[in-house]
């Protein structure tokens, strides 16, 4: 296998022409290899729902389109969702390296997932929060082994970050509730900074751990028990997968709320 080279962003959206690049690059070279008439197939793991991705996925088959590669003409896809459900990923990426596919694309805890599935089949990241620091790659520059792909730049000192914004705008904001997914290695970072930051400020933090869409609801009757001033929330694939419900509750419950992403 060749080196791969990865790509660090900012997150705003998934930089979808670059990813469909790094990705069209992998199937390309998967249908050099192919016997003629063979058509190269994709292989997609999703940590949330297909309702709650829709917007990336329409995005990147569209690149894909721009790029000449139609599905069920001139490349194959398969898709397997976790829907929120972190722990079904193992049997999920198992699933896709079975159906011996030419490269996978998937994101944030489906990467380790597919990582430990298969050492063969190359793995593009969609989403990841911080490669090098959870042992997905060795470095951004070379990462070696089959992954590639691109990072959101969310590393964990910002949730530290977040925090003192937080506190700059309100001072009455303590406690502060933090909810991460505590499946996720760089969630679990993050809020372990966070919780760092808040003691030298005098923020007392209230930790929201969930690990499926089944906690959220336990978790935002604690907030609302708790007399909370204020909520950060954790960028992580389960709880942008549950953004609606989050923002809905804290504009319900007129709570001042700071969000990692748009």
């Amino acid at each position: 296998m060749r080196q791969l080279r990865s790509w660090h962003f900012g997150y705003r959206r998934w930089p979808t022409a670059i990813l469909v690049v790094t990705l069209t690059f992998s199937v390309r070279l998967a249908a050099d290899a192919q016997p003629p008439g063979k058509v190269p197939r994709i292989g997609f793991l999703g940590v949330g729902s297909p309702a709650a991705f829709a917007t990336p996925v329409a995005a990147f088959r569209h690149g894909l389109r721009d790029l000449g590669y139609v599905e069920g003409q001139n490349v194959g896809m398969e898709s397997r969702w976790a829907e929120g459900r972190e722990a079904r990923l193992p049997a999920l990426a198992a699933e896709l390296v079975r159906l011996d596919l030419d490269v996978i694309l998937t994101h944030g805890a489906g990467i380790s997932a597919v990582k430990q599935a298969t050492t063969t089949t190359p793995i593009v990241m969609a989403v990841s929060g911080d490669p090098v620091g959870t042992g997905l790659v060795a470095s951004l520059a070379r990462p070696g082994g089959t992954i590639t792909g691109l990072t959101v730049q969310d590393h964990p000192e910002l949730g530290g970050k977040r925090l003192q914004l937080l506190r700059e705008v309100g001072p009455g904001v303590s406690p502060a509730a933090v909810l991460w997914n505590r499946a996720n290695r760089t969630s679990v970072a993050t809020e372990r900074e966070t919780e760092v930051v808040a003691q030298t400020l005098g923020v007392q933090v209230l930790s929201l751990e969930v690990g499926g869409p089944e906690d959220f609801e336990g978790v935002f009757r604690t907030v609302t028990r708790g007399r909370v001033g204020a909520l950060l929330t954790v960028p992580d694939a389960l709880t942008f997968g549950q953004r609606t419900w989050i923002v809905t509750f804290a504009n319900t419950s007129r709570l001042p709320a700071l969000y990692p992403w748009r």
